[in-house]
Formats: structure tokens, C-alpha cells, sequence
């Protein structure tokens, strides 16, 4: 377990250097440690505090907003990774551990049970996270990044969030999630997305129409903007479309059409089914990658 200290460059009201903290963990012999990325996110300088005192160099390899984690490397001999479990062999009511630094006490260590799994909640970028790990262990401020292990000491999340004023309602994200995106980070720095340059929100689909139609859904994503020279405007999509359907999955809103938005639809035509004031067309797309600047 590690102190992750950060400073941005924004200053306070009194002309202070804006400051933070967090936890993280040692995964892998080089190095890598794993922590949240609200925790490093526009961090102007980074540094790591080891369990025995060493403060080694540190980059920053990569963080994803949208699943809250974020990837360090620190230069140091002799680590010693954590043991990883998986969150899929999970039970509710198993005991389940917090190690972090809150308020600045290093390695505090609390204990609870797993309350509950499979809770979905928004990542700060606002997109819903799902398969997280709801448990009562006390986490505090500086918690953040830190592990969540069992009883025999493998991690099983990436302890994340509370719920405030409420006690005992705290939340991690699954193992299985954080090794897939770090492995992404690892490798590129972040985690590829596709996306289609529209704006919408969640909206109700008739019962006429959708009896008419035979839609999959009784909701879609109703676009309200339509990014100029992005891949929907290409495709002919117009402000009040209701998409209801991606290549034959459907869409019954903004957090399902993220999730059929992955890596391998970037550069793939792609089957959009649209409803058009009161008919039904289907549009052919080409998904870009989400966070590239096109020239």
C-alpha cells in the first residue's frame, strides 16, 4: 500500500497551492500501482510515500475518468505487489478489508463486509460504472485508490467512493474491472472508445409506436445535438431522432448506447436504428475514437 500526495497549480482563495491525497497499491515487481484517477486527475506533481518510507520517482502512465482509475509508476527496488483476487467468486456478507491513508494516517486499516455487488453508480465524467462492490468497511478522505481485500489478503477492488452523510455505504470498484483497464492503460495510456458526436438524454417511446414498429425498447436516446463534422452529422442524424437500436441491440438510453460504444466498433460502419417523428429508418455510422482530435 502506498501515499499518493498530489499539487495542482490552482491556488486557493488565500493563495494557497491546492493540495491532495490518496491511496494506491503496488501491482506488478516494475512498479505499476494502481489508484483512482480523481485522485491524480490534473495533478500538476505526483508523489508516492512506499509502506517503508521511501519516496521513489513517479509518472503518471494513464487514467480513465469513466471507470475512475488511473495507472503510476514508480522507480524503486525490492516491491513487493499485492496479491490480486477476482470479484466475480464475490458472496455478499464475506468479510472484506480497507487499507488506505485517510486524513493523512497511513496504512489504516478497517474491516467490514461485502453488503452488496453488482451496484452500478457515475464516475465522475458521468458515465455509469457497473459491477461495484457496496460494503460497510470505513472509508474516509484519503481512502481513495487504496485496496479492499479479503480475509487472506488478495485484493478484491479499488476502494472509490462513500455515500455521505450516510455510514456503513461505501463503494469499490471490482478487481476484474481495474486489472482489464490498467492492462488498456498499460498499453496505451487509455482506455479506446468509440463514439458517434451526438448529445442526448434518456426519453419514453409511445405505445403506439412501439407496437407499430415491434421496437426491441419502449425508450431511447433522444438527440438534442449533433456534433458539427462528427460521425452522426456524416450519417444524416438530426436533433430529435430517437435512437432505439445499435447493429440489432437496442438502445434504451444514454448508458446502454456507452456500453454497445466500445473499441471494436472505431472505424466500423455501423447500423443505427432511428425513429424519425413517427417513422422508422436506419442510419449507417462510422464511429470514431472517443478523445482523438481529428485533424
Amino acid at each position: 500500500m502506498v501515499n499518493v500526495e498530489v499539487r495542482k497549480a490552482r491556488r486557493e482563495a488565500r493563495g494557497r497551492e491546492a493540495q491532495g491525497s490518496g491511496s494506491g497499491f503496488v501491482i506488478s515487481p516494475d512498479g505499476l500501482v494502481l489508484t483512482n484517477s480523481h485522485v491524480v486527475h490534473g495533478a500538476d506533481a505526483i508523489g508516492v510515500t512506499l509502506a517503508d518510507g521511501r519516496r521513489p520517482d513517479v509518472v503518471l502512465i494513464g487514467e480513465d475518468p469513466d471507470t475512475d482509475l488511473a495507472v503510476l509508476r514508480v522507480y524503486a527496488p525490492n516491491l513487493k505487489p499485492a496479491p490480486l483476487g477476482d470479484s466475480k467468486s464475490l458472496r455478499v456478507g464475506q468479510l472484506a478489508i480497507a487499507i488506505g491513508n485517510p486524513y493523512g494516517f497511513q496504512a489504516t486499516v478497517t474491516a467490514g463486509i461485502v453488503s452488496a455487488l453488482g451496484r452500478s453508480m457515475r464516475a465522475r465524467s458521468g458515465r455509469l460504472m457497473d459491477e461495484i462492490i457496496q460494503t460497510d468497511a470505513a472509508l474516509n478522505p484519503g481512502n481513495s485508490g487504496g485496496p479492499l481485500v479479503d480475509s487472506r489478503g488478495r485484493v478484491i477492488g479499488v476502494n472509490t467512493a462513500v455515500i455521505l452523510p450516510a455510514q456503513g455505504i461505501c463503494f469499490a470498484i471490482g478487481i476484474d474491472m481495474a486489472k482489464h483497464v490498467a492492462g488498456w492503460l498499460v498499453r496505451d495510456g487509455r482506455v479506446r472508445r468509440s463514439y458517434i458526436g451526438v448529445g442526448g438524454q434518456d426519453a419514453a417511446v409511445t405505445h403506439r409506436l412501439v407496437r407499430r414498429h415491434r421496437l426491441p425498447v419502449e425508450s431511447g436516446v433522444l438527440v438534442l445535438h449533433v456534433e458539427p463534422d462528427g460521425p452522426g452529422e456524416a450519417a444524416g442524424l438530426r436533433h430529435g431522432d430517437i435512437i432505439f437500436e445499435l447493429e440489432a441491440r437496442p438502445v434504451a438510453g444514454i448508458d446502454a448506447l456507452h456500453k454497445l460504444l466500445t473499441e471494436e466498433r472505431i472505424g466500423i460502419r455501423t447500423r443505427l436504428g432511428v425513429l424519425r417523428g413517427s417513422e422508422k429508418i436506419f442510419l449507417e455510422v462510422l464511429p470514431a475514437e472517443s478523445g482523438v482530435k481529428r485533424p
